[in-house]
């Protein structure tokens, strides 16, 4: 028997913005109020909007939530592109907070997930102005590289542009969006299936053969081209004015993840150059929180931004 899918609290509309020539896919929750500060949420790699769902719906206080599909993922279509960079996520943000920008409200509350909280660590040290709070779930950067690597670097970035040009890069297609889900539920073993089954129909669409495929374009696999710069993300920290909330959960996947090039006290050293930041853990969760614990998460943000 079919399991029951999850039961939406708090529908979202859709609507697209033009952002650098891109028709940006928006997913809002609610009804702006003058001189409100909007909740900004962003989704991490091979994500979408739609997977805060949970979170927003786990939340007791009506707020107006924000959450675009980046370039290239979900409905926000980049045509003709073989690879993609960290700078243009940052001026996409910029640009969607123009967009959010009001007389009588300048900044937002800003939260990002996994890539989405890279990109926002960043940002606020960019554009401190605009940020009121920060909330980073497991946007932990990347290991420290090595000026000698650069060329290995760039070698691979080039051999896999080869791949993607000759589409060795694809993402598998799925014969339903219940094998979407059956996928989803085997990379998060805590994901219940009316979730999954949710997720599915959001994470992935049916094409004209009718398989289902993920909504991820499959050049984001494309290594990035340049070595991650430690000191200059640390620059970046060091100049966030916001109260920075870092989460993570209890379930620690970055040896899994960097076989002991990065660890979780390394990236908790690298959080003490931002002036104001506190660091809380989820327990009886993994990287995806947002699915395992919404309601804590959701308990935990309302009571960071309360002030």
């Amino acid at each position: 028997m079919m399991t029951v899918m999850y039961q939406v609290l708090k529908n979202s509309t859709s609507q697209f913005v033009p952002i650098r020539n891109l028709q940006y896919h928006v997913r809002t929750w609610g009804t702006r109020k003058a001189g409100q500060r909007p909740l900004v949420m962003v989704h991490g790699w091979m994500d979408v909007s739609a997977s805060f769902q949970f979170v927003v719906d786990a939340l007791q206080q009506d707020r107006y939530i924000v959450a675009p599909d980046w370039r290239g993922y979900g409905k926000t279509v980049v045509p003709n592109t073989d690879n993609y960079w960290i700078p243009d996520y940052l001026a996409d943000l910029d640009f969607l907070l123009d967009w959010l920008e009001t007389d009588d409200c300048k900044q937002v509350d800003l939260l990002g997930h996994s890539l989405g909280g890279n990109v926002v660590m960043l940002y606020a040290g960019i554009k401190p102005e605009r940020i009121h709070r920060l909330i980073n779930l497991e946007g932990f950067g990347m290991p420290r590289t090595k000026p000698e690597n650069a060329s290995k670097r760039y070698a691979q970035w080039m051999n896999e542009l080869k791949k993607m040009n000759k589409g060795e890069l694809n993402l598998t297609a799925y014969e339903s969006a219940d094998g979407v889900a059956r996928r989803l539920m085997k990379t998060n073993k805590r994901l219940p299936e009316n979730k999954a089954q949710w997720l599915a129909r959001h994470w992935a669409a049916e094409n004209a053969n009718g398989k289902w495929e993920i909504l991820g374009d499959a050049a984001h696999k494309v290594v990035n081209a340049n070595l991650y710069q430690v000191d200059e993300a640390l620059g970046l920290y060091a100049q966030i004015t916001a109260p920075t909330l870092a989460v993570e959960a209890a379930d620690n996947e970055m040896d899994k993840w960097w076989g002991g090039k990065y660890s979780l006290a390394e990236y908790h050293e690298r959080l003490k150059s931002v002036p104001n930041c506190r660091i809380e853990a989820i327990a009886e969760a993994g990287h995806m929180m947002h699915h395992d614990q919404p309601e804590v998460l959701a308990q935990m943000i309302e009571e960071f931004l309360k002030n």
